[in-house]
């Protein structure tokens, strides 16, 4: 994935999973662990991944007025997609003795040895957004128990939702199931964006009340240019398909892969594209023109960030273990809609 507060700020809820490792007679996890009250005030380091992206500078930014509220001493780092980056600036953090680190990783595989640095400094950890595994680089494979307290939004769901919306469209288009092809495009090493995906596909044939739509997986990187080329070479390759419907794990697969499509000559109102942040979506919107772009699930990292520094700042302050996994609430928007809902357009 890659806002300031709309609507949804007075909507956030914490949801907590009853995941604990204790439920199942296993000793809890470092990460996981109530500890005594901290004294003095109370530092974080959050590392993000695409730290420039929209939904991650909303996330910065209620990161930022979270811990202005509780008095936090924040430190905010862009990682880009450095995974280098990322061990090199948990070592600085953990070296300036911070009291917790909120990490966004570039890649999972790199997870475990974030970890593995922050239990040998005795310092709390907790990611956001994407999932990491304490002793494997894919946490798909990962047993419950032996992932890090996460804070972002259920993949399943959201997944749900954008299937939903992308049945409802295909449904009031009329078009045929043997006319048409569902594209799913992420990056497929990310499990938060498997589990969108995946989760799509089944909600979109139950909204649109059909079966047997031909479905390809397009590997991406997550990134719109990478999108964009790996959608460009499947829609040359399937000539035969007269409607398209796109659906990926953010706005960035989406919209590129819409692009793509309008690029070799598709008409808008043969393309179904559901995107996953509305940040790009909007764009489209805001330019008045046909797009095949028919709408997106408003994810608000703002939220996200304001969860995650509350998260950690009770694990500090007052030894509150931290749940296995907190969610912010989801809002679906299009060209109708999304001003009033508060999406911020990537610049």
């Amino acid at each position: 994935m890659n806002l300031a507060p709309g609507r949804l700020a007075a909507m956030a809820v914490l949801l907590t999973l009853g995941l604990a490792a204790c439920s199942s007679g296993k000793e809890e996890t470092q990460a996981t662990q109530s500890k005594p009250a901290a004294q003095g005030k109370i530092s974080i380091a959050y590392l993000q991944k695409q730290g420039d992206q929209e939904y991650f500078v909303g996330e910065a930014q209620g990161a930022a007025d979270k811990a202005k509220e509780l008095g936090v001493d924040l430190k905010v780092v862009n990682l880009g997609e450095d995974t280098n980056k990322a061990v090199s600036e948990t070592q600085a953090a953990l070296g300036q003795k911070v009291g917790g680190i909120i990490i966004v990783v570039p890649a999972p595989a790199v997870g475990p040895q974030i970890v593995q640095l922050a239990k040998e400094a005795n310092t709390p950890l907790l990611t956001s957004d994407d999932q990491v595994c304490v002793d494997g680089p894919d946490p798909s494979k990962c047993t419950k128990d032996k992932l890090v307290p996460r804070v972002g939004f259920s993949g399943t769901q959201m997944g749900e939702q954008v299937g939903q919306r992308a049945g409802e469209e295909f449904k009031k288009a009329g078009w045929k199931p043997e006319d048409t092809a569902i594209i799913t495009a992420w990056q497929q090493d990310v499990t938060v964006c498997t589990d969108r995906v995946k989760a799509a596909v089944p909600a979109f044939e139950q909204a649109a009340g059909v079966s047997g739509v031909k479905v390809i997986e397009v590997g991406t990187d997550n990134t719109p240019s990478g999108a964009q080329d790996k959608v460009a070479a499947t829609v040359q390759g399937n000539s035969g398909v007269k409607h398209w419907v796109i659906v990926g794990c953010n706005d960035e697969n989406v919209s590129g892969g819409v692009t793509a499509m309008q690029n070799a000559g598709i008409k808008p109102d043969n393309i179904i594209g559901v995107g996953l942040g509305a940040y790009l979506a909007c764009k489209d919107w805001n330019s008045g023109k046909p797009t095949g772009m028919k709408a997106a699930l408003f994810i608000n990292g703002y939220e996200v960030g304001k969860l995650a520094v509350q998260t950690m700042y009770d694990n500090i302050k007052s030894g509150t273990a931290m749940p296995p996994e907190a969610f912010a609430p989801t809002k679906m928007v299009d060209a109708s809609n999304w001003q009033a809902e508060g999406v911020k357009c990537s610049a």
